[in-house]
């Protein structure tokens, strides 16, 4: 089946059980598969219908590396919420300078100070999930229409949710087809090749801040916390509901 063709079947709300077969096969024939077999893999099945969303962590980085010497030309965007670390938006042309990948900032429809007018004040104190959802979730159902297929930096180590993550799955979610190159990767194995290759990586994990999201829901973790243990602390929230069902 052709990429033109795929993209035709996959588009609706629905997937039908060929293709729902199809992927869980693949999945299953790249458990063995190195990232960068996944990442080919991917690109020859989508072609230009591939995307790939990026919040530059360590995950991230690796996979535009590996990106840059395969299909650099693969739209990469980013969800600027208006709330991200300097030090991740420095990291951006950091990777530009180094791979020629210009990551696009995609953007809501309301700046921070709009929104914040809007709702009385800044929403992550008060409603954090309704803030994500505006302000990331609606941002790449924007950005996702365009698309069949896009790839992510989870891992299945990082959390209970991200645990049967698969390779290669239907995004229920977004209505594409979901690629997660280092789901079977370690954070110690993402590290050894980052270290290996001197992929550019945000310099705040240098200073315990293991998961780096929006600047007031973000904070360092301490020795013997969970890695996302940084991310909305101090709530039962652990997910911006990108990578939750």
């Amino acid at each position: 089946m052709t990429a033109t063709t795929a993209a035709a079947e996959l588009k609706p709300d629905g997937v039908s059980d060929a293709i729902r077969e199809e992927l869980a096969r693949a999945s299953r024939s790249l458990e063995s598969a190195t990232p960068e077999e996944i990442i080919r893999w991917a690109v020859g099945r989508f072609g230009d219908k591939l995307t790939m969303a990026t919040a530059f962590g360590p995950e991230g980085c690796l996979i535009i590396h590996w990106l840059a010497a395969i299909a650099p030309q693969t739209y990469v965007f980013n969800l600027d919420t208006g709330y991200q670390f300097p030090e991740t938006l420095a990291l951006r042309d950091r990777i530009a300078k180094r791979y020629g990948i210009e990551v696009v900032l995609a953007r809501p429809e309301t700046d921070v100070d709009e929104y914040e007018r809007q709702h009385g004040g800044p929403l992550y104190r008060t409603d954090p999930d309704r803030c994500c959802a505006d302000r990331k979730l609606a941002v790449v159902k924007r950005v996702l229409v365009n698309y069949t297929a896009w790839m992510s930096g989870i891992r299945r180590d990082q959390s209970p949710d991200r645990a049967a993550a698969p390779l290669v799955g239907w995004d229920h979610k977004f209505g594409v087809v979901k690629i997660s190159p280092l789901a079977n990767f370690t954070k110690a194995s993402v590290w050894d090749a980052i270290i290996r290759d001197n992929v550019p990586y945000n310099p705040l994990h240098d200073k315990g801040y293991v998961s780096i999201g929006c600047v007031p829901c973000t904070r360092a973790v301490t020795a013997g916390e969970d890695e996302r243990a940084g991310r909305w602390s101090g709530s039962v929230k652990t997910e911006c509901g990108l990578h939750s069902r």
